[in-house]
């Protein structure tokens, strides 16, 4: 795929790298349906795109985004959130087997925390805001909040946030591991595509193979999750990348991965 502008979306492939902009910042880019379907067929696509190697969201600098498009759903019964299966978009999310950046600055709030903890790996702006305030609304996270929330920061740090709406700072967010680095907003940008670079270089089915073995460490018992490594390790002496990569040590060379 080449440069592509949806409604609210911009996205372009630089150096292997898929970067995604959602572009919806008279609202501090909230997630309405529109915003979050195209996210999803966007990021689709460029999973399936041998061009793409890992790929990065972000906003602008004042919102990565500010959380769920109230207005859009101030009104609605149950019932009607039900049929309408507003998350279903979400899940696909999970499917996604290449490795996902969130560059986030400003706000990261509600279903924009949730964005961000969606993706694989955080770099945030000094700026940068993570917090889940839905119960503020009268609700509670329904993306993935109290789940990913709890893993990431711990149970009592996680059950503070959700049931206060209390805020994170980027550098308390980077105390309690929920991100993976804080820099300057003006470097931001730059910092996510150094990293998603680094990743692109590696070899792509061990990043996909080792992507799905950290994230089913957090659903496996040590004894299912260590068997399922040893599983994809053994597999990957299949491809001409093991034998590229470890011929490259032996003859101490930079070593050129295709990708097979």
């Amino acid at each position: 795929m080449g440069n592509r502008n949806d409604r609210y979306i911009v996205a372009s492939i630089r150096e292997n790298v898929g970067w995604i902009r959602l572009n919806r910042p008279e609202v501090l880019n909230a997630l309405n349906l529109q915003l979050i379907s195209e996210l999803v067929a966007v990021l689709t696509e460029m999973d399936r795109d041998e061009n793409v190697r890992c790929m990065v969201i972000t906003g602008n600098e004042k919102a990565f985004a500010a959380g769920a498009d109230i207005p859009e759903m101030a009104e609605a019964s149950s019932v009607e959130m039900l049929i309408q299966d507003q998350l279903a978009e979400w899940d696909r999310l999970r499917k996604l087997t290449k490795p996902l950046i969130a560059a986030v600055s400003g706000y990261a709030l509600g279903g924009g925390c949730e964005l961000a903890m969606a993706c694989d790996l955080i770099v945030a702006s000094e700026t940068a805001v993570f917090g889940q305030p839905e119960i503020l609304l009268g609700v509670i996270p329904g993306a993935g909040g109290t789940q990913r929330l709890t893993r990431a920061v711990g149970k009592v740090r996680a059950m503070e946030m959700v049931l206060t709406g209390r805020s994170m700072t980027a550098r308390e967010a980077l105390q309690v591991g929920l991100i993976n680095r804080v820099v300057p907003p003006e470097l931001l940008e730059a910092e996510a595509m150094n990293l998603a670079k680094k990743i692109a270089q590696q070899p792509p089915v061990a990043v996909r193979l080792a992507k799905q073995a950290v994230l089913k460490a957090m659903d496996m018992t040590l004894e299912n999750g260590l068997d399922y490594e040893q599983k994809l390790f053994y597999f990957l002496f299949s491809t001409e990348d093991q034998k590229e990569g470890m011929r490259a040590f032996v003859e101490k060379r930079k070593p050129r991965f295709q990708g097979k």
